[in-house]
C-alpha cells in the first residue's frame, strides 16, 4: 500500500502548476473574446450613428431641392443633381456634431443623384474602438465604415 500511496503522491507533485497554467490560458481566451465582442459592438453602434447622419443628410438634400421648386416653379422632377446633393450633404455634416464613437467622417464618393429625383448620400467614417483602438492605430490600421442612404421627394401637382 505504501508504494501505491508513494506513486500517487509523486504523480501529484509532477502535476503541480498545471492548474495555474490552465486558468491563465482560459483567462486569456475569455478576455480576448470579451474585448473582441466590445470592439464589434462599438463598430456596429458607430455604423448606426453614421447611417443616422446619412439619412438626415439625404432628407436634407431633398428638402433643399424642394425649396427650389418654390423659386423655379413646378416641373416633373425635383431639381436634383450630383453637385446639389454633395453640397447639401457636406453642409449638413458641417452643421452637425460628429457622433461619439467616430473619429472622423466625410462625404464619400458615390454621393449624388443618379436619376435627378433621388438623393443618394454615402458617408465614410473611422470607428473608434475601445481598448484596442490605440493598438490598431499603432499597427497602421483602422476600421472604416461606409454607409449609404437614399431619399426621394415626390412632386405631385395638387
Amino acid at each position: 500500500m505504501t508504494s501505491l500511496r508513494a506513486r500517487a503522491v509523486a504523480r501529484c507533485r509532477d502535476d503541480s502548476g498545471q492548474l495555474t497554467l490552465l486558468i491563465t490560458g482560459l483567462t486569456v481566451v475569455v478576455l480576448t473574446l470579451i474585448i473582441g465582442a466590445l470592439a464589434v459592438t462599438s463598430v456596429q453602434i458607430s455604423r448606426m450613428r453614421l447611417l443616422d447622419a446619412a439619412d438626415s443628410a439625404a432628407l436634407d438634400a431633398t428638402d433643399d431641392s424642394a425649396k427650389l421648386v418654390y423659386d423655379r416653379g413646378l416641373g416633373t422632377d425635383l431639381p436634383l443633381d450630383d453637385a446639389t446633393v454633395q453640397a447639401s450633404a457636406a453642409d449638413h455634416l458641417a452643421g452637425r456634431s460628429r457622433p461619439h464613437g467616430l473619429e472622423s467622417w466625410k462625404v464619400a464618393s458615390g454621393t449624388g443623384s443618379p436619376d435627378g429625383r433621388t438623393a443618394v448620400v454615402r458617408l465614410s467614417g473611422e470607428a473608434d474602438l475601445p481598448l484596442i483602438g490605440g493598438l490598431l492605430r499603432d499597427l497602421g490600421g483602422s476600421v472604416t465604415v461606409t454607409v449609404e442612404s437614399r431619399a426621394r421627394a415626390g412632386v405631385t401637382p395638387g
